[in-house]
């Protein structure tokens, strides 16, 4: 805890707002998207699939294959609980759908499904795009799948495809495959190493317009330190420190520089 204080005293020292930026790309980003106002319907959908897993009170038990939690102390867990203190926040889930709204990817890939709540962000702008989610605790993953399958919620399970898995090992066979992701979120398993790994394995899966975005990038030191190797990778042009995320663009054209925005 006392690491992410100072982590995030210094960011607020070099972070930025749309004024502090120069390149057009990132400036109509910044507003356009992450400053966007817009009151979208779609947050109504993601604010009761949140509300309907705070309601839960069942218990299950959870695998984690990550750096573990920083909450809890035992594997059996009430999925409120999870949802409450593990799941994306509510206004970094419209974020995340402002950024798919924006980019309009066609193909997505989500590294740590939990219980779905930033796949249901996901999941909802881009009808004709497809979303391939992972998750290594079968548990959690089974949550997620039946919360799609509510009606009322409106999500399109359709075009989510729902993957338990070990993350590297399906990493390293999908890279036998010919496809590309134009948007990858990370939230899967907070080391070094495991990032870098997984940074890797998707990088010949990358196109000059793939979105990357890092999730707890000052969770502890290791995270930084992977996130410092990644904004110095060659095919690296333009990164974007949220302090909650390190997004990452792979843009040519762009030259190499380095963001940090207050969102």
């Amino acid at each position: 805890m006392l690491h992410q204080i100072k982590s995030y005293l210094k960011f607020l020292f070099h972070s930025k707002n749309e004024h502090g930026v120069h390149s057009p790309f990132v400036f109509d980003l910044v507003t356009k998207c992450f400053y966007d106002k817009t009151k979208y319907p779609e947050y109504q959908i993601l604010n009761d699939y949140r509300n309907s897993l705070l309601a839960n009170k069942n218990t299950i038990e959870v695998t984690d294959f990550g750096a573990g939690s920083r909450v809890f102390k035992s594997n059996i867990r009430q999925i409120s609980k999870i949802a409450q203190t593990a799941g994306i926040t509510p206004k970094r889930a419209e974020l995340l759908f402002r950024i798919v709204n924006y980019f309009q990817p066609e193909s997505i890939l989500e590294i740590g499904t939990s219980l779905g709540l930033a796949t249901s962000a996901l999941s909802l702008r881009n009808a004709s795009s497809k979303l391939i989610t992972l998750e290594g605790c079968p548990n959690t993953m089974t949550v997620a799948e039946k919360m799609f399958q509510v009606s009322s919620f409106k999500l399109p399970s359709n075009k989510v495809n729902f993957i338990t898995t070990e993350f590297s090992s399906y990493l390293k066979n999908f890279q036998l495959q010919s496809s590309n992701f134009e948007l990858i979120y990370f939230d899967g398993n907070h080391s070094q190493k495991a990032t870098l790994d997984y940074f890797e394995l998707l990088l010949p899966t990358i196109t000059n317009d793939s979105v990357w975005i890092f999730d707890d990038i000052h969770w502890s030191a290791e995270m930084e330190n992977a996130w410092e190797i990644i904004k110095k990778h060659p095919k690296v042009k333009v990164t974007i420190d949220t302090f909650q995320w390190g997004i990452v663009f792979f843009r040519a054209e762009q030259e190499k520089e380095h963001f940090v925005i207050r969102v």
